[in-house]
């Protein structure tokens, strides 16, 4: 009698540890995936029965499916439109989460790694107008450098990428001729190349291609050990991606928006690296599933208070604090 008790008690304990167990589902954007990954595994470490899943699928593939109610949140980094926001089953709120430098990688065997790209070199290459490694307009930049007579081969993402829109932000304001003909977008019409699903992926094809240039969040240039150059910023120096230079370009939002959709490409600042973004969580203000949204909301308050101190290590530039004490506020919002 006393063991079939005791046995009973066991099972209903293990019912009711199962009954507090959440398994949060995420997709969206390869760019912050390293910090995700690494926040998602020390929360759910540190909080019993909590699993958080996330899948680096592209900012595109996050929208998409956050809208429609697949997962329970989603990640981009390039801001939804007020279409796509319209357009949603759920009403999403965006979450900044870390600042990062989108860098332009190349693989030119011989060539050192501090290659300068002027901003309207950097466009017309990708653009398609400039074609060749020699080119004078490449050469004007990197005066004593021997430039090797090179097909440039031009690798972009295939899939619907926040970091393509870091990217064509950037270009769409620092050359008209690619506003006009490309423009701003996830996912779009490339001019010329060739493309790569992720930011891995673009990682992979220009480490394996000598000749290639393509572009990248700066963790993956670094993990990969693959070149990528300085670029020239608003103030006219050249400037490498840097922790520093983001939160430097950072400090240019003198007004946060109320909806935190804002873009930092081009920013003005001396040492401003103009290739910098936000990137965001994209989370339902209102949870189809109170309890998942309990753990997701105190999830990002874990964000902020201890999540936010380690992301230098992963090269990301935290929130400053004028960003992350507003965005306290807005998660004290969610439902």
């Amino acid at each position: 009698m006393k063991k079939s008790v005791l046995l009973s008690t066991a099972l209903l304990a293990c019912v009711a540890s199962a009954g507090f167990a959440q398994k949060i589902n995420g997709a969206g954007a390869t760019f912050p995936a390293p910090i995700y990954s690494k926040w998602f595994i020390e929360y759910s470490n540190s909080h019993q029965g909590v699993q958080i899943n996330y899948q680096a699928i592209g900012s595109g593939g996050g929208i998409r499916q956050v809208t429609a109610q697949t997962v329970d949140f989603g990640a981009s980094d390039g801001p939804m439109t007020d279409q796509q926001l319209a357009e949603s089953k759920v009403k999403l709120m965006h979450i900044p989460t870390v600042l990062g430098a989108v860098v332009p990688i190349y693989n030119l065997p011989g060539v050192g790694s501090d290659l300068k790209f002027s901003p309207d070199v950097l466009a017309d290459i990708f653009e398609g107008k400039i074609g060749n490694w020699s080119d004078a307009r490449i050469a004007k930049d990197n005066p004593g450098v021997k430039l090797p007579n090179q097909d440039i081969i031009v690798v972009h993402r295939s899939d619907g990428s926040g970091t393509t829109y870091i990217f064509t932000d950037y270009l769409s304001k620092v050359s008209p001729s690619w506003k006009s003909s490309v423009g701003v977008g996830t996912s779009p019409q490339w001019p010329k190349g060739i493309g790569a699903s992720g930011n891995p992926g673009v990682a992979g094809n220009v480490r394996t291609m000598p000749g290639a240039i393509g572009y990248v969040e700066l963790i993956y240039a670094l993990q990969n050990k693959i070149a990528f150059g300085q670029v020239r910023n608003a103030a006219g120096k050249w400037v490498k991606a840097s922790i520093d230079g983001v939160t430097e370009a950072a400090a240019s939002v003198k007004t946060m928006p109320a909806d935190f959709r804002v873009s930092i490409t081009n920013a003005p600042g001396a040492n401003a690296y103009p290739i910098s973004s936000f990137t965001w969580l994209l989370i339902p203000i209102k949870a189809q599933d109170a309890s998942k949204g309990k753990v997701i909301k105190d999830f990002l308050y874990w964000m902020l208070d201890h999540g936010e101190g380690e992301v230098t290590s992963l090269d990301y530039a935290p929130l400053p604090k004028s960003v992350s004490d507003k965005v306290r506020v807005a998660i004290g919002k969610l439902q």
